[in-house]
């Protein structure tokens, strides 16, 4: 069966971007969330991104009009995944969080869909247990912002099928991004390398070694990253990385563990610039 209907539960920062990507594909692509309200917002997030692409010439308007209408939305998860060949999953980064979604997916979906998951950290082999499909479970790791980054990472359970993974190739490659296969493990290969990067990068800040934004600029100027470690940090959520750190700490061991200044900005709910205040302040910018 090809994959024509793709299902995307969760229209938050990755949700949204995953949502543009299969689009773009030229894939029929609804997205679900718990409200109207995250409805509205995750549509203007989108608007607003294919807006900015045409204005800095990236992308035609005609193509703009010819992705917008690919994408519906809905609050009814059962109506969004009845008839999809493919799920894929952005939720809050929290294991019994993505099972039990797992498994009511699971429960809605025809049985030759395949279930991805957006996790950047968590078992994949964990999620499809809980499942009757676990063939056809996959890890779908988009990176930040996942319309523009050229790369996937396919993570591989422990039962994912040959096929599963050729189809999800297929269709990645359709959307015009490449990708990179590894095997299940806390933070796969991506993360694993540049999350503790970016929890080092808290430890050399409350040591006061340098302002957060001269640790940015080492960064940036001096080994050519895009954004800055804290800034990223506040960009995809102080609270994500910590329970990535969280669960590196549990699986690999004390070199992981996180940065007590981290662990205290979350407890302060400064979780980046979805709170309007992290490492940096936002609120000035309003």
């Amino acid at each position: 069966m090809d994959i024509k209907k793709v299902g995307v539960v969760g229209m938050g920062t990755m949700g949204s971007q995953i949502g543009i990507v299969c689009a773009r594909g030229g894939f029929q692509t609804t997205l679900v969330d718990l409200s109207e309200e995250l409805i509205k917002r995750g549509l203007s997030t989108i608007k607003s991104f294919l807006n900015s692409q045409v204005k800095k010439g990236r992308m035609k308007n005609e193509e703009m009009d010819q992705v917008l209408p690919l994408i519906s939305t809905t609050t009814d998860l059962t109506g969004a995944l009845s008839d999809v060949e493919l799920v894929i999953e952005a939720a809050f980064e929290d294991i019994d969080v993505k099972k039990e979604l797992f498994k009511k997916i699971d429960g809605i979906c025809p049985k030759e869909t395949i279930l991805g998951s957006n996790t950047s950290t968590l078992s994949i082999t964990e999620m499809g247990a809980v499942t009757a499909r676990p063939e056809k479970c996959i890890g779908i790791h988009f990176l930040i912002p996942a319309a523009l980054t050229p790369l996937v990472e396919l993570v591989r359970g422990l039962e994912t099928a040959d096929e599963t993974h050729k189809k999800v190739v297929d269709f990645l490659t359709k959307c015009d991004k490449e990708t990179v296969t590894v095997k299940d493990s806390p933070g796969f290969v991506i993360n694993r390398l540049y999350l503790p990067m970016v929890n080092e990068a808290f430890y050399v800040l409350e040591s006061f070694l340098a302002s957060a934004e001269e640790i940015d600029r080492c960064c940036v100027r001096g080994l050519n990253f895009p954004l800055g470690p804290l800034a990223a940090a506040d960009a995809f959520g102080l609270d994500i990385l910590l329970n990535c750190m969280t669960t590196f700490h549990k699986e690999l061991g004390e070199k992981y563990r996180p940065a007590p200044l981290l662990v205290k900005l979350v407890k302060a709910g400064r979780l980046g610039r979805k709170s309007g205040r992290g490492v940096y302040d936002y609120r000035k910018q309003e």
